[in-house]
């Protein structure tokens, strides 16, 4: 193999530790973001932004309680292909500046691409981490990230359509 290549594919992998750790500051900044944001909102979508808070704080806490656990300790040195999604979701930990008063339509905007991009991004660590306990935490971040999705989708369309902003 050409020295090039396999550099390559050693510089598109990382460790599961690495991933985890990224994962939770996604978690935790989304977390901080819906809390602060709440106040801010308008009512008919502010109990939306504080179940957001309560999910971010959910997904945190169970990342939070896999890396404790010593069963495994081994699993997360492991290296595994880093998803090619792997830089938006990164990119979702800088925070965008909605102001004192953000419409709704552009909370909801930011947060159905937040959850687009964890749910893709833990779509693909499920597919490309080795079975046990952090393979199905992504599968299951996955899929519930996937319903938060269809469920802000939905929220949108009665926001944008039906005149809300």
């Amino acid at each position: 193999m050409p020295e090039g290549r396999g550099y390559q594919r050693l510089k598109s992998r990382t460790s599961l530790e690495e991933i985890l750790e990224v994962a939770t500051e996604f978690e935790r900044t989304a977390r901080d973001f819906y809390t602060e944001l709440a106040p801010k909102v308008s009512k008919q979508i502010r109990y939306l932004v504080e179940e957001l808070a309560e999910e971010e704080q959910r997904h945190y806490d169970l990342f939070s309680q896999l890396r404790m656990r010593a069963d495994i300790v081994e699993q997360i040195k492991q290296s595994v292909e880093t998803p090619a999604s792997d830089r938006r979701f990164s990119d979702c930990i800088h925070l965008p500046e909605l102001g004192d008063h953000p419409d709704d339509q552009a909370v909801l905007q930011y947060a159905l691409g937040r959850e687009h991009a964890a749910m893709e991004q833990y779509q693909s660590l499920a597919e490309s981490t080795p079975g046990g306990p952090i393979r199905d935490l992504f599968a299951f971040l996955a899929d519930e990230e996937t319903q938060h999705k269809n469920e802000l989708e939905k929220r949108y369309y009665e926001v944008v359509h039906s005149g809300g902003v």
